[in-house]
């Protein structure tokens, strides 16, 4: 279905929306509005599927045993030295 609006636009991006189209990447302005849309739905759900996971590993790692943790001088020492001799 599609639903007819009514948008205003900046004078930077009505210029840009009408090169789009006569250069032929959209058909039209709408079209050109409907992608930009749909790329923010998809860059929502690649967020969610990020943060889900991210939020996933926390929850594992925090299952974790103490013993399994990984010091923290030796994981990040060197980095940290080598950091504070080029500052």
């Amino acid at each position: 279905m599609t639903i007819k609006t009514t948008l205003s636009f900046t004078d930077r991006h009505h210029r840009f929306l009408k090169e789009k189209v006569g250069e032929g990447v959209y058909a039209s302005a709408s079209a050109a509005v409907a992608a930009a849309v749909e790329r923010m739905i998809k860059d929502d759900e690649a967020r969610e599927v990020a943060l889900d996971a991210m939020a996933d590993e926390i929850r594992r790692r925090s299952e974790s045993p103490r013993d399994a943790y990984v010091e923290h001088d030796a994981t990040f020492g060197p980095a940290l030295r080598r950091l504070d001799r080029n500052a």
